[in-house]
């Protein structure tokens, strides 16, 4: 493993650091020899049904990258490494391939009756869609009520639509760690637009920005004034913004916030120069604008994908991704170190007793880890 030949190398005065062409060469053996290995284990059974579209095998290779035992992330690995060569692969007759596509809201919003209302449209015309539903996990507990798929009952019965609701278990962006290899999963099986729903709204949730193509923030009508504390770190993050609700007596209150968010993007800076973020009035309801806001999407992919903005984007998330799974691993590995664990106790009743300053203790430990990896 890298983190392995990371903390016994990189940090030895006295030896030359690991190579990068030294380190493609121990991996490139060790994933031949995975896949030598997998040939005609259960790695293999699940890679096939991906290339078959079968649901179960998706599901299962879901569940699998999601487990935290050491054996199942190991085997993970090896699968994903096959998907990741598959999806590499089909991209060679186009830049992308598939298209992700983030949506973060409010509480009210609508997000799961506007997803299953756009997931239908899509659907209806032709493509296969994936939804992934990230659902808050509780502090205590741990456990989530994962209550999405309930809600959206027309398209779990879609023979073209996969819905996977995956609890946080705590994780602060509003996405898991595992969202980024699931959207993976879901391309190698075939679906073409992937639907990543992330936890409510607020100044962490723009992480799922960091794994999907268009990012489109929905509005609820009336929500201004409660919003102004989020307001702007999302919508500066956003590409497309949604006023949901768009029917009845809701008309002239989404109508004045769309005027207002229209109005507050001419005074932020677009984070694209082939692209300014538009304004869209919708009703997963009464089904009004959602042929409209897929012609914006469209519009918006032949605008940045020609240019190769989108692949430069993608190629900058996959690095961003790598130091998460860095700081993951790292925090995992110190949570299990038996010399960490032995003085982890007693550094955190000094840091509860004011004696120490959280900054200091980190310090310890890591001190503690890297001599214990020398």
């Amino acid at each position: 493993m890298l983190l392995n030949q990371v903390t016994s190398r990189a940090f030895r005065s006295t030896r030359r650091p690991l190579r990068f062409n030294q380190f493609l060469t121990n991996r490139g053996s060790r994933v031949s020899a995975a896949t030598q290995a997998i040939e005609s284990g259960r790695i293999r059974r699940l890679f096939d049904g991906l290339l078959a579209s079968d649901r179960a095998s998706l599901a299962q290779s879901i569940t699998l990258i999601e487990s935290t035992a050491r054996k199942d992330h190991e085997e993970a690995q090896d699968l994903l490494q096959l998907v990741l060569q598959e999806n590499k692969a089909r991209r060679k007759d186009c830049q992308l391939g598939s298209f992700r596509i983030g949506l973060t809201g409010p509480p009210g919003t609508g997000k799961s009756t506007f997803i299953e209302t756009f997931g239908k449209f899509l659907t209806g015309s032709g493509h296969k869609v994936a939804v992934l539903t990230v659902d808050p996990s509780s502090a205590v507990t741990g456990g989530s009520l994962l209550g999405d798929k309930t809600r959206m009952t027309y398209l779990t019965r879609d023979p073209n639509a996969y819905i996977r609701p995956s609890p946080t278990r705590g994780h602060s962006g509003g996405v898991t760690r595992t969202t980024c290899d699931a959207i993976q999963l879901c391309e190698c099986a075939g679906y073409d637009v992937v639907l990543v729903e992330t936890v409510g709204v607020g100044q962490s949730e723009y992480m799922v920005a960091d794994m999907v193509d268009l990012f489109l923030l929905l509005i609820p009508p009336g929500g201004g004034d409660e919003l102004q504390g989020v307001k702007r770190g999302i919508v500066e993050m956003a590409d497309l913004i949604a006023v949901t609700k768009a029917d009845g007596d809701n008309l002239p209150e989404v109508r004045r916030m769309a005027a207002e968010y229209i109005s507050a993007l001419k005074f932020m800076k677009s984070r694209s120069h082939h692209w300014k973020p538009k304004v869209l009035q919708v009703s997963a309801k009464a089904k009004v604008g959602i042929s409209e806001l897929w012609d914006v999407v469209q519009e918006y992919r032949q605008a940045l994908e020609p240019s190769g903005e989108l692949n430069n984007r993608r190629q900058q998330q996959r690095v961003r991704w790598l130091w998460t799974y860095v700081g993951s691993e790292l925090e995992r590995r110190l949570r299990c170190h038996p010399d960490i664990a032995a003085c982890t106790a007693e550094l955190e009743k000094a840091v509860i007793d004011e004696a120490v300053t959280p900054g200091h203790a980190c310090d310890q430990l890591m001190s503690q880890f890297f001599k214990e990896g020398s």
